[in-house]
């Protein structure tokens, strides 16, 4: 099956490498070497995959990712940063990476995390197909489908990393998730030793969901191991 995947780098080396070695993959790629144009083009287009250049003119891979994760689609991202810059991956990975990649990479490298957030995607989305249209605890709402969730009258506003976490907690209540286990059922590949990504979307995603975020009803907090949706209450 093809894939058709974006590549967004301003470095055009770079980019013709990574595009000849997808090609090699049976994956159709589309090359764009500016911030501004990569977005509209991300904006314009359905992908399956896009792997963005952290530092690009016009318009840099942070903010195209908080821009692409602010869409209701859900495209995976594979971000490239340079080797020393930790703090630009973190952030990377809190405002909606998928996974990250520093330079310089081999190409075999890249290749695996092209293939191993494909088969992520896939996985989750089988899980999701198998998880009921509509879960229903208390005055917790979830639709899977529409992708929406309310808590009593109030619509939830989440994002697409935000709502598969939700989804991936109510559909084993009591099943406790640690950190690690998150990232790799979650976030995907390559995460070690970035669990307090998984802390910041879980305070965000508590501070949307529940009523008191510092008492959460729905999502827990099982000490020193992780976290789990709360088996005591009423499903209908």
């Amino acid at each position: 099956m093809s894939r058709n995947i974006l590549v967004i780098e301003d470095n055009k080396e770079i980019a013709g490498l990574i595009s000849m070695h997808l090609k090699d993959i049976n994956c159709e790629v589309n090359l764009v070497h500016d911030g501004l144009d990569g977005w509209l083009m991300a904006d314009k287009n359905t992908y399956d995959l896009i792997i963005l250049d952290l530092m690009l003119p016009r318009l840099d891979g942070i903010e195209i990712c908080q821009k692409i994760r602010a869409k209701k689609n859900y495209t995976p991202i594979l971000m490239l940063t340079a080797k020393s810059s930790e703090v630009d991956r973190v952030i990377g990975l809190e405002v909606g990476a998928d996974d990250y990649l520093p330079k310089p990479f081999s190409v075999r490298e890249l290749v695996a995390r092209v293939k191993a957030l494909f088969r992520r995607v896939e996985a989750f989305s089988t899980k999701e197909q198998q998880v009921d249209t509509e879960l229903n605890y208390d005055d917790l709402s979830i639709n899977t489908d529409k992708r929406t969730a309310t808590v009593g009258e109030r619509v939830l506003d989440l994002t697409a990393k935000e709502f598969d976490l939700l989804i991936f907690f109510a559909s084993s209540p009591g099943h406790v998730y640690s950190r690690t286990t998150l990232l790799d059922q979650v976030w995907g590949y390559g995460h070690e030793g970035y669990e307090h990504t998984v802390n910041s979307h879980i305070n965000r995603l508590r501070a949307k969901l529940e009523d008191n975020p510092a008492k959460p009803k729905f999502l827990l907090t099982v000490w020193g191991v992780g976290y789990k949706f709360n088996p005591d209450l009423i499903k209908s």
